[in-house]
């Protein structure tokens, strides 16, 4: 059975958050201020889709995981897609930066967090089939998502508050752009 040294567990849970940290960020930009618990709240639905999908991969097998991965690009673009066109749309009509409650009703946040954590899918599989061990991997890919999915928020706030009701626009620009890379970079593959 083959096992990963940490360095390169954690250099694999930093890069599956790399996505993750921009998004919140560009979440966080377009919400304006959010409360702790809302953060919190965030961090843990993305944080835990980061525990599950590699999960999944891992005992769903090739046959599972091909089927998942045909269309996880898809989703993911059609929902970030979705929520930063939103943002947008709101921003350039000068509406109110994005309540985050509307982003932490349970039906967008599992969506949202579906969104940005289906590449996870391919890293259980991965492991499966070499025979890695998931649990330790899995948890450590879901705490390193967590704090990154609060600091990107906070980050996001912050620099909200700084350029004002544009906050909005450039948060929309950002999803819209990490969908749009999700996309292609499976899509050129």
């Amino acid at each position: 059975m083959a096992e990963l040294d940490i360095v390169s567990l954690l250099l694999l849970a930093v890069g599956l958050s790399m996505d993750v940290f921009s998004v919140s960020a560009a979440t966080g930009c377009g919400m304006g201020k959010i409360e702790r618990g809302q953060m919190l709240r965030l961090a843990a639905a993305f944080g835990a889709f980061h525990v599950f999908m590699p999960l999944i991969g891992w005992f769903a097998g090739d046959r599972v995981a091909a089927l998942i991965t045909g269309y996880d690009h898809w989703l993911a673009f059609l929902l970030l897609a979705f929520v930063g066109g939103r943002m947008l749309i709101e921003g350039i009509r000068g509406d109110d930066a994005v309540d985050p409650s509307r982003i932490l009703e349970l039906r967008s946040l599992l969506l949202f967090s579906l969104a940005v954590s289906v590449d996870s899918i391919a890293v259980g599989l991965s492991f499966g089939l070499e025979g890695v061990p998931i649990l330790f991997p899995s948890v450590l890919i879901g705490v390193t998502a967590f704090v990154f999915t609060y600091i990107g928020v906070a980050v996001g706030c912050k620099t909200g508050e700084w350029i004002g009701r544009w906050s909005q626009v450039a948060g929309g620009l950002v999803l819209l752009l990490i969908g749009l890379r999700v996309l292609l970079s499976h899509i050129m593959v």
